[in-house]
């Protein structure tokens, strides 16, 4: 990747901004492409040291307009493909805007990067496989679109997948289990449970019973960068995923024991998913992965918790811990 021109939709964000950092390392030459916004607010990038963070050059605009996103891909070699609208429960509240952000600007983006000839590295999530129906669960695992996110999300790789097959798009799609770690928004559980028992007096949360397959982000992180690597690997789905899975609850007591509260844990019903909506279990078998691409995470759950827990407890000004963010 040393001196390649690389160019990161969603940069600001939390995986985003890691995969940024992991570039700069690199030597690659960075394009972040961002959200607009009049407060001029850069996300995550900003956390990352100032003597790398003036080495990006930072494009805004926003997904939904085509003109901007090739304006941001000309001249790119590589395209890591992570800008997205993420939130579940949002999606439910506003399904047009996550359908428009997540299908439209996918396809703003592969056709830009057909067009200028950049490779393309594309973003999935362990949401599109809804919830388990054999563990592990492989790259073959039927696709189930139990909210309008994971609609948008398997729109947005058939999309990759018909590209390739009508153009020889050179593609690979990493399908992430979910990833958590430093700068992860409320919207995700870890962050959630973990600024409740540092800062309130009780941990309010969803499901207790669903499972997950947690991945620190640094390791999501390696995924893509392997990914950029892989020649002859085109059209081709990987799962990165930890290979193991743990509950809501089991989860929420083991963050409570790192930090040493011992308060309560309370189910509300504004947090639990539609029935027919709530996935689960997600469970992943990321071997293909390790065979093809030689990627496997390094960092135990414990390890990433811990780290999570230090930096949460450092910056306690970015989160909202007595609301519920979806």
């Amino acid at each position: 990747m040393r001196g390649r021109t690389v160019v990161v939709t969603g940069a600001a964000g939390f995986i985003g901004s890691h995969l940024v950092e992991k570039l700069l390392e690199a030597e690659s030459n960075v394009r972040a492409f961002i959200r607009y916004n009049s407060a001029n607010n850069r996300g995550f990038i900003d956390s990352i040291p100032a003597q790398q963070r003036h080495e990006i050059d930072i494009v805004k605009g926003d997904l939904r307009d085509e003109h901007a996103v090739r304006r941001a891909v000309k001249g790119a070699d590589f395209v890591f493909h992570l800008g997205a609208s993420i939130a579940i429960p949002y999606s439910y509240q506003c399904p047009t805007d996550v359908i428009q952000t997540n299908v439209l600007g996918t396809l703003h983006v592969a056709q830009a990067a057909l067009d200028f000839d950049s490779r393309f590295i594309h973003t999935s999530t362990s949401e599109t496989y809804g919830t388990a129906r054999y563990v592990p669960m492989n790259e073959s695992h039927p696709l189930q679109a139990q909210s309008p996110y994971a609609a948008s999300k398997i729109a947005a790789d058939k999309i990759i997948e018909s590209f390739y097959s009508s153009y020889n798009f050179p593609a690979v799609t990493i399908r992430p289990f979910n990833a958590y770690g430093p700068r992860q928004s409320m919207r995700a559980v870890i962050p959630t449970i973990i600024n409740q028992a540092l800062h309130e007096s009780e941990i309010v949360l969803g499901n207790l019973n669903a499972t997950r397959d947690f991945t620190f982000v640094e390791d999501t992180a390696e995924a893509f960068m392997l990914a950029a690597g892989a020649d002859g690997r085109f059209g081709q789905t990987y799962n990165a995923g930890s290979g193991f899975e743990i509950s809501i609850g089991d989860l929420a007591l083991k963050i409570r024991e790192l930090i040493g509260r011992d308060i309560p844990i309370r189910i509300a019903d504004d947090r639990l998913r539609p029935v027919k909506s709530e996935v689960d279990r997600l469970f992943s078998d990321s071997g293909k992965a390790a065979q093809e691409l030689g990627w496997t995470p390094s960092v135990p759950l414990e390890t990433g918790l811990k780290r999570t827990i230090e930096w949460a407890s450092q910056n306690k000004r970015l989160y909202r811990t007595d609301e519920y963010v979806v």
